[in-house]
């Protein structure tokens, strides 16, 4: 069974409502912010996009991902958890990558179809 795509469940208020305590749930028991990371830290880095991406980052957001990754492998390798205060709260957790990967898809597609464009001589 394919699972309802995120318009979907947007479009409608009802079953947004619904889902919305759902998708906090899951979040909260995936236990990335426990360790202090943010939804866009656990973007796999192999794609040429998502490397473009961190190169397009700014300085201080590059710094920030960076540190937020040596913790989160310092406290699982020690075990545990962050204190409450050094979690990663849900109003923290934005996303901060994705709208450039999606910038970075978007440009080559655009370049992908200029380049496989056919110019035809009107007769």
């Amino acid at each position: 069974m394919a699972s309802p795509s995120v318009n979907f469940i947007v479009r409608r208020p009802w079953l947004r409502r619904w889902m919305t305590p759902l998708a906090n749930w899951y979040t909260d028991a995936a236990g990335y912010r426990k360790l202090g990371l943010r939804a866009d830290d656990l973007i796999p880095e192999e794609s040429e996009a998502v490397q473009l991406a961190l190169k397009r980052l700014p300085p201080k957001e590059a710094y920030d991902r960076v540190f937020r990754l040596r913790r989160a492998v310092q406290a699982s390798l020690a075990h545990q958890l962050l204190p409450k205060d050094q979690q990663t709260k849900a109003s923290e957790d934005t996303l901060y990558l994705t709208p450039i990967i999606r910038e970075i898809e978007a440009q080559s597609k655009e370049r992908n179809d200029l380049d496989s464009m056919v110019v035809r001589r009107k007769n």
